[in-house]
């Protein structure tokens, strides 16, 4: 499949590049910088650009079947509120129904939209504003991302992961919509192929599971 990954210099994005990549995926990423990009690969296209460009987002859609957006702050960000991550999903999503491509597989945080409810009351009265306000930060640009998706025509899957951990995948994992068996996080490869595996799958059409391990 003709994939584009937006986001894919990223802690999450590079590791699902490389999965895509063994999945067998022809894959282009839009990237600032292009030396950051570390795999070598024939079925990888390196586009250089601003994802924040309608010009320059719709230029690199052309011919692709499907988009997996992953995009992030860069680690805990500046703790500063932005909305750098629902303005680029705007333009993802406007360009997509204009081009009707319409798989799009986007990267959330559990804590997120309605899987706040999922929370501990502790976490997110006391821990998330007084002594996390970064991620709060995060999730606040998540929520508007997830309401731009939500209310489109595309065929979105929005993946809703924990903390996420550079350790050996586990192999197995939890995806659940209703916070049954939520755990604390998810290893990395374990993410980055339960988001690569949903250009093939249909079970989550339309849904934001929450994953973990």
């Amino acid at each position: 499949m003709k994939v584009i990954i937006f986001g894919a210099t990223g802690f999450s994005g590079q590791d699902i590049l490389a999965e895509a990549i063994k999945q067998g995926h022809e894959v282009t990423v839009l990237v600032r910088d292009a030396s950051k990009i570390k795999i070598k690969h024939n079925n990888i296209k390196i586009v250089e650009g601003n994802v924040l460009e309608p010009a320059v987002v719709a230029s690199v859609l052309q011919q692709q079947e499907a988009v997996i957006q992953c995009l992030g702050v860069g680690g805990k960000g500046d703790g500063k509120p932005n909305t750098f991550i629902s303005d680029a999903t705007k333009i993802i999503v406007d360009e997509m129904q204009k081009l009707n491509i319409k798989r799009l597989i986007a990267m959330s945080n559990v804590g997120a939209g309605n899987s706040v409810a999922f929370q501990p009351w502790f976490f997110t009265k006391i821990i998330l504003p007084y002594f996390m306000n970064w991620l709060k930060v995060i999730i606040e640009d998540k929520n508007r991302m997830e309401s731009i998706i939500m209310n489109c025509n595309l065929d979105w899957t929005i993946v809703r992961s924990p903390n996420i951990v550079d350790k050996p995948a586990k192999g197995k994992y939890n995806a659940t919509l209703d916070g049954n068996g939520l755990k604390l996080s998810i290893t990395l490869p374990d993410l980055s192929k339960f988001m690569v595996d949903q250009l093939k799958q249909t079970s989550f059409i339309n849904q934001a599971p929450c994953i973990s391990n």
